[in-house]
Formats: C-alpha cells, sequence, structure tokens
C-alpha cells in the first residue's frame, strides 16, 4: 500500500487524528492521479464536484512527496482557510516534518516606512481614518508578519490601509530606510526556505511576469504547482500578462511625488507645480466619459471628442515631470523612486497609444472616480505554455467547474496545454452528495425572452413564491447589477405586499464577508446579488435552501475584449459561440449552482429562470453538465419541495 493510500485508509493517521473524517472514493482516486503527476512531473487537470474532498486530496500527496510545492488559491481567504487550518491539520495527522509558508501580495502587509510618513504627514480624509491609522501602528509595534488579516480592530476595506502599506510602484527597495523592519521581505524570506508555500493567483501570476524581467523568485525554486479553483487563471492570465494604466495610478504618483518633495526637496517649488499639472491632467482626462461606468474598444475612445487632445495633455505632463524629477532624484529614496514610477507610467502610456504588438486588445474601463488604459493579450496561450515547459515539474490544476460535460477542451486551449508533449492527463470526479434526493431543479414555463423589458418583473413574480414557501434563506443570483437592483425591489414590493416580515440584503450594502455574515446569521434572510456572490461562496446547512439565477450568465457581446477574441476566432474559422462562449457560461452556471448543496445534509432547489435552457438546442449543455438533480418545470413541484423543509431558526 503506498503512502498515500495509507493515509487515507480507514486506520491511517487521517482518520485516526480526525475525528469527523471520512475518506469518499472520489478523494482517494483523485489523491493517487495526484501522486503519480507529482512523481512524474505531469500535467494534471481534474475537476472534482462540490464535497469531494479535493483539499485534502492535493494536500496529502504533497505533504508526502519531499519536494518544495507551491499551493496557488484563488481567494486570499481561501489562503488563510489552508494555512491556518487545513495545512497544520494534515501536517499534524501526517506527522511529516514540512515547514509551510503564506504569502500574500505587498498590499497586505504594513510598511514601516509609508505607515510613518503617511501618521505624520496627517492629512485624513475623515476622522474614522485618522483612529484606524493609529489603530495600525498599534498592530505594527506588537505583529510577527505584518498581515493585515490579523489586525482585527481596523476593517479590510478601510482607506487607511492605503497610507500604511505599500505597493510595487511606491516601495522603495532595498534603499528602503526601514528595510531591515520591512514585512514583505521577512515573508519573502521564509516562503524561501519552506517546503509548502500557500500563494493566490495574482501573487503566483505577478511572480511569474518578475521572472520574466529577471526578478521573480518563487517558480524557479519549486518541484510542483498545484493550482486550486483553477477556472480562474484564464481571466487571471490576461489580467497579468497584459498592461494598464489608470488615472487612479497617476493620482497616487502625484500625490507621492509632494510628498517625498515636502520630506526631500522642499525649495523646489517647480516639482510641487508639476505634480499638481499632472493630477489635473488625469483628472481631465477621466472627465471626457460621463457619469455612467463602462467598458469599451479604444477606438470607441478615441472616437471621443477631446480624449485624444487629453491622453496628449498627459503624455506631455508625464515628460514635464520626468525632467524636473530627474534634477532632484538623488536627493533622496523618495524622490528616485517617483522618477523611476514616472519613467514606467510615461512608457506604458506611450505603448498603449501605439502598440508594439499586433494580438493586443486595447480598451478603455470608466470608473466612478477614474478610467483605465488597458492592453490586454488577445490569447495567454502561448505565454502560459512557455512558463509550463520551462523546468521540469509537475502542474496540478483543480477545481469544482474546469470542463463542460467530460470535455477539457476550451479550458486546455485557453492556457495552452492542449499542444503540450506529451499531452496534460485529465479525470472528472463527481460530487459524492446524492443529488436526486437532496436537491431539485425548477425552470419556470411561461417565460419571456431574457432581453424583454419586462424580463426583470417576470423573475421576481416566479421568485416571490418560492421565496415565500423557502420561509427567506435564498440567494437570487443576477447577471448585471441593473437586474440585480430592480429584481431587489420588486422582491421587497412583492414580500411587503405579502405582509412577509423577510429581511431582504443586496450586493453592495456592505462588504462580501459583512453581508454574508449577516445571511448567515439571520437563518431567513433573501440576499439579492450579482457576480461577486456567484462563486468562492459556503452557506452550508439551513440558511440557504433555494438559489434563483435569473438568466445564463453569457459576457455581453459588446464587452471589448469578448469582441475581440470573438472576431479572432471568426477569422481563425472557429465557432465563437461552441468553442468559446458557451463553454464559459457552462463554466459560470456550474460556480452559481454550486451555491446550493454543500454538505450531505443540505437540501434545496435551484431555480433557473431562463427559457433558453430548455427551448434552445444549446440548453441541454447547460443543464446536462449541472449536478443530477432531480427536474421539474412545474411551480407547485418547486413549493412542496421547500415546504417540507424543516423550519429556519427562530430569532
Amino acid at each position: 500500500m503506498s503512502a498515500v493510500d495509507q493515509a487515507f485508509s480507514p486506520d491511517g493517521p487521517l482518520a485516526s487524528a480526525i475525528p469527523s473524517f471520512s475518506a469518499r472514493a472520489q478523494q482517494i482516486e483523485m489523491a493517487q492521479r495526484i501522486d503519480e503527476a507529482l512523481r512524474e512531473n505531469r500535467v494534471l487537470v481534474a475537476e472534482a464536484g462540490t464535497g469531494t474532498g479535493k483539499t485534502f486530496a492535493y494536500l496529502v500527496p504533497a505533504l508526502l512527496s519531499g519536494g518544495k510545492v507551491i499551493v496557488s488559491t484563488g481567494t486570499k481567504t481561501l489562503q488563510d482557510q489552508l494555512f491556518n487550518r487545513d495545512l497544520p491539520v494534515v501536517r499534524a495527522a501526517l506527522k511529516v516534518p514540512v515547514s509551510i509558508a503564506l504569502l500574500k501580495g505587498r498590499a497586505n502587509y504594513v510598511c514601516p516606512y509609508h505607515l510613518a510618513r503617511n501618521a505624520q504627514d496627517g492629512r485624513f480624509q475623515s476622522p474614522q481614518d485618522a483612529a484606524d491609522l493609529r489603530a495600525i501602528a498599534r498592530f505594527a509595534r506588537v505583529t510577527q508578519t505584518g498581515d493585515k488579516a490579523e489586525c482585527t480592530d481596523v476593517r479590510e476595506d478601510s482607506p487607511a490601509w492605503m497610507a500604511a502599506t505599500s505597493t510595487r510602484d511606491n516601495c522603495l527597495g532595498q534603499e528602503c530606510p526601514d528595510v531591515k523592519e520591512c514585512f514583505v521581505l521577512a515573508a519573502r524570506r521564509t516562503a524561501m526556505e519552506a517546503d509548502v508555500v500557500v500563494v493566490n493567483h495574482h501573487l503566483f501570476f505577478a511572480d511569474l511576469v518578475l521572472r520574466d524581467e529577471g526578478a521573480g523568485e518563487l517558480l524557479p525554486a519549486c518541484n510542483a504547482v498545484i493550482f486550486d479553483e483553477a477556472h480562474q487563471l484564464p481571466e487571471t492570465a490576461s489580467l497579468f500578462f497584459g498592461e494598464s494604466l489608470s488615472t487612479g495610478q497617476v493620482l497616487d504618483l502625484a500625490r507621492d511625488t509632494r510628498s517625498e518633495t515636502i520630506a526631500g526637496a522642499p525649495d523646489c517649488r517647480d516639482l510641487i507645480d508639476a505634480s499638481r499639472s499632472l493630477e489635473k491632467a488625469a483628472r481631465d482626462l477621466r472627465l471626457v466619459f460621463g457619469a455612467e461606468s463602462a467598458r469599451m474598444a479604444a477606438a470607441q475612445a478615441e472616437g471621443k471628442p477631446e480624449f485624444g487632445a487629453r491622453v496628449e495633455a498627459l503624455a506631455e505632463e508625464f515628460a514635464r515631470l520626468e525632467t524636473i524629477l530627474a534634477l532632484q532624484a538623488e536627493r533622496s529614496e523618495g524622490l528616485a523612486a517617483c522618477l523611476r514610477r514616472t519613467q514606467e507610467a510615461g512608457e506604458c502610456l506611450q505603448r498603449w497609444r501605439s502598440p508594439e504588438e499586433t494580438e493586443v486588445i486595447r480598451w478603455v474601463e470608466v470608473f466612478a472616480q477614474s478610467i483605465a488604459l488597458n492592453a490586454t493579450p488577445l490569447h495567454v496561450a502561448n505565454v502560459f505554455r512557455r512558463q509550463l515547459e520551462g523546468h521540469p515539474r509537475a502542474w496540478i490544476f483543480t477545481s469544482a467547474t474546469l470542463a463542460v460535460g467530460q470535455d477539457f477542451g476550451h479550458y486546455c486551449r485557453e492556457l495552452g496545454l492542449a499542444w503540450l508533449e506529451p499531452p496534460p492527463l485529465t479525470a472528472v470526479w463527481g460530487s459524492p452528495f446524492d443529488y436526486a434526493e437532496q436537491a431539485l431543479l425548477y425552470a419556470p414555463e411561461g417565460m419571456p425572452d431574457p432581453n424583454a423589458p419586462t424580463y426583470a418583473e417576470a423573475v421576481a413574480r416566479r421568485a416571490l413564491p418560492l421565496i415565500r414557501a423557502a420561509r427567506g434563506r435564498t440567494f437570487v443570483l443576477c447577471t448585471s447589477l441593473r437586474a440585480m437592483r430592480r429584481i431587489h425591489e420588486l422582491i421587497v414590493a412583492g414580500l411587503e405586499d405579502a405582509n412577509e416580515d423577510l429581511p431582504v440584503l443586496l450586493q453592495g450594502e456592505g462588504s462580501r464577508s459583512e453581508l454574508l455574515d449577516r445571511f448567515r446569521r439571520l437563518g431567513n434572510a433573501v440576499l439579492v446579488a450579482s457576480q461577486s456572490f456567484w462563486e468562492g461562496v459556503d452557506v452550508p446547512g439551513d440558511a440557504l435552501s433555494l438559489v434563483i439565477i435569473d438568466k445564463l450568465p453569457f459576457a455581453p457581446p459588446d464587452d471589448p475584449v469578448l469582441a475581440a477574441r470573438i472576431e479572432h476566432l471568426q477569422k481563425s474559422g472557429h465557432s465563437p459561440f461552441m468553442h468559446y462562449q458557451l463553454p464559459r457560461t457552462v463554466i459560470n452556471m456550474k460556480q452559481g449552482a454550486g451555491r446550493l448543496i454543500r454538505s450531505e445534509r443540505d437540501l434545496g432547489v435551484l431555480c433557473i429562470c431562463d427559457p433558453r435552457m430548455i427551448d434552445k438546442p444549446y440548453g441541454k449543455v447547460v443543464w446536462r453538465s449541472l449536478p443530477p438533480m432531480r427536474r421539474s418545470r412545474v411551480e407547485a413541484d418547486a413549493v412542496a419541495f421547500l415546504e417540507r423543509l424543516p423550519p429556519p431558526p427562530s430569532r
């Protein structure tokens, strides 16, 4: 019996050390396949349904492998859970002398230099920000890691964190006067020495980009990389293999330049004036666009009056600031860093205006207070494949949602895995949950076309009887913010008309973690949300018994990145719908549906309102990719299922 088989056996170390542990056949098979891939330095792409226990399935062979392993997760929440809970439990059970480390991006660690500089500066947006910065300063004096997740006295989204952390742009590196106290460097040193390092996808790709520039540290030293929540990788890779310059970054540069000028060159008035002119140029560029947030192709933005002139003005102000900074940079490390940032931002703007690469999508995103000029690669397959071919090591890609049916073709093509030699190993393990008994898939009859102006009203009308039958305990997942707000409004009104006293929460009323805590605590709430809650959200038990999805989550066809990729596929003779749009929609649907059943005891109804799932030929691909639930088109069946559920706990 192999060490991995022994670990999962009924009398093995996991069962002995963890009272609630019970191995599942799917989990054991998955662990065996991962162990094989680790030993043979192979690429394995594995889908494991909810409840498989994939975390233990990859941690056990990773800890027993004897090599250095990077585990990359989709979110910082999962990162913390792995490092603080799962890894220590498995390591203790296996009794292996493996050192572990947690490494996050620099924005997650207190920066002593910027904390002291901004605390001394004393300029805050509100008294609360000032109080938060004082609390961070107290935390910095006692913490061993500097990780802001450990500072429970200050909200994660407090503006004070921006004043207490560094960015890649404004970090002074080895020139920093506080380099010996740097939490980021300490975390990196620990990670370099550890056997297992837990990172997130954003940090992994940031390190990959640095490696291409000769500065990456993590990847060259490891024997294996395991990606959990691997369905997020194509999107994250596009972000990091591309370039972006936002007016927010420009404003930060202008503010930092003023701060460093006051500290290091207080007699240089020209530098203060130049930073203010740069700031004005950035704000003027944002004013070209109206109040609405938007995403558009570069050509569409360039067609707007004054856009070209404002971009030109911004480029001129970068050049002016660079000229003055070049004369002052020797006076302090901070001013030298501002010069480097100004040069890099000016060069980025020049590349965006006159791209050298042909297979780049240039587009503009407009936010409430800023805009970003983006250059995204048309595809990341070639760039990512180069990383895989660079050094013999094992690569494991796993998630609950990677395949369309049993087919990984879409995923493997997107990341360049399809052209590897030898080809990647693939495997699908379904969930061990008894979906036929635990869940019902309900597709309402008589729904209008999803593009009809009254579609939101139809969704709310179908949702209300189910919400009342479930006594709250509902997620309503919407494909757009506009639909989310309208459906929320209609559900609130409908419940009031029916004299139903159920709390109805709306995405945006608090942070995601705050809303989830309230939802769980209330026990009878309705949460109306959009993309943020389609994945990475775990509400096991009776607090969630109904998930309603308004539409199949097709990306809007006018999205500039999607439009460019569709055009490229058409020119290549492929069907964009079948090769790209439908597979992505199926994977997103599986994520949304996966919110419902999270344990062997969960029961619930999944209601998908979109009539295309039934009426269109491709709809069959969608519902056949979902877990094998009982299916019905009759409202009374869904209501009866929900009415049989145990009542929510009394408040």
